[in-house]
């Protein structure tokens, strides 16, 4: 069965999961030990407003708590934002992540698509809304900042609401440089989690900065009263403080990337340039299937609108983890060949 999501390796025999993007240094220990601590207290409900963990994000990402909606994870986000403010048109990128377009199908909303170089030109003031991806999942590529400039200020004149999901934006080098808070406006909703930055994929805890304190209590007021755990706000407060292990992060996912990319090439694939922690590439054998025999996953994406069969995903992990990936093409290339 193809995965519709990555990092499903529930009743498999996985020993190296490459299908989930998760930074490749793991959970901090500090992290661990405060979600620990909060079981203590867990019998009481969370704190339904986030209260000390918004605070400490408003400080993070210099804004004001009232423009922080925080969720249980980033895709609880996106169905929040897109219930609450329920559009009837609707522009996303090809390919792009598959959830944008389940949110805005729920609410019955018209979908047009786009590659990302077309985006801009395809706006009109009859769009209520505009989902991208910086970096694009799954092809890895950061929107420029000239466009994402020129796209927050068409939006912000057109009247179309722009949620930008920078998700992994935090594992990219010089994030700050290219996201679209720099730009932000009324009609800019930016989309963070803790999931891939932290590896907190189990806990589960993302947040939006809204340009508008009207949006984001319209936001703030949908979904399910108490949407993060008490365990999970305190994780993030923690997280909040690992500067330095997010540094170091970035490093060794650029090194590693470049790593991965040239064996890749080497074994004859195709690989799109990526600025994240993850790389799209194409070949002609059943990659997914072959690595799964191998204890391997990586994300098949032939379901995304715009790719199809012969297109896969890897997570950039750490030097031992990818070796170990790439011998296991190596091998699965010579067992194919033979």
């Amino acid at each position: 069965m193809l995965n519709v999501h990555g990092g499903d390796t529930y009743g498999r025999k996985i020993r190296l999961d490459f299908s989930a993007n998760l930074n490749p240094l793991g959970m901090p220990e500090s992290v661990k030990n405060a979600a620990l601590a909060a079981v203590a207290y867990s019998s009481r409900y969370p704190d339904p407003y986030c209260r000390k963990l918004v605070k400490k994000l408003s400080r993070h990402e210099d804004t004001e708590p009232e423009k922080i909606v925080c969720g249980n994870g980033a895709d609880d986000l996106i169905f929040r934002i897109v219930h609450a403010l329920r559009p009837k048109s609707a522009v996303i990128a090809e390919p792009t992540f598959s959830e944008y377009e389940k949110a805005l199908r729920e609410v019955g909303c018209a979908i047009r698509r786009y590659a990302p170089e077309h985006i801009l030109s395809g706006l009109t003031d009859s769009d209520d809304m505009l989902i991208l991806c910086s970096p694009n999942n799954p092809t890895g590529q950061l929107i420029g900042c000239d466009t994402l400039a020129d796209i927050c200020m068409k939006c912000s004149q057109n009247g179309t609401v722009f949620l930008c999901d920078e998700c992994f934006i935090d594992l990219c080098e010089n994030p700050a440089t290219h996201s679209a808070k720099q730009f932000i406006n009324d009609n800019v909703i930016v989309l963070k989690a803790f999931t891939k930055t932290y590896a907190m994929a189990g806990l589960r805890l993302g947040y939006a900065l809204f340009g508008s304190a009207d949006t984001a209590r319209k936001v703030r007021e949908s979904g399910q009263f108490w949407s993060v755990s008490a365990v999970a706000q305190a994780a993030g407060i923690a997280a909040l403080d690992e500067v330095g292990y997010v540094d170091a992060a970035r490093r060794i996912i650029a090194e590693e990337r470049d790593y991965l990319s040239g064996e890749l090439r080497r074994y004859g694939f195709t690989v799109f340039p990526s600025k994240a922690n993850f790389i799209l590439f194409r070949c002609g054998m059943p990659l997914y299937e072959l690595l799964m025999n191998e204890g391997i996953m990586i994300r098949n994406c032939a379901d995304y609108n715009g790719l199809g069969d012969g297109f896969f995903r890897t997570a950039v992990r750490l030097h031992d983890e990818n070796v170990k990936l790439i011998r296991s093409i190596e091998e699965v290339i010579r067992c194919q060949g033979t």
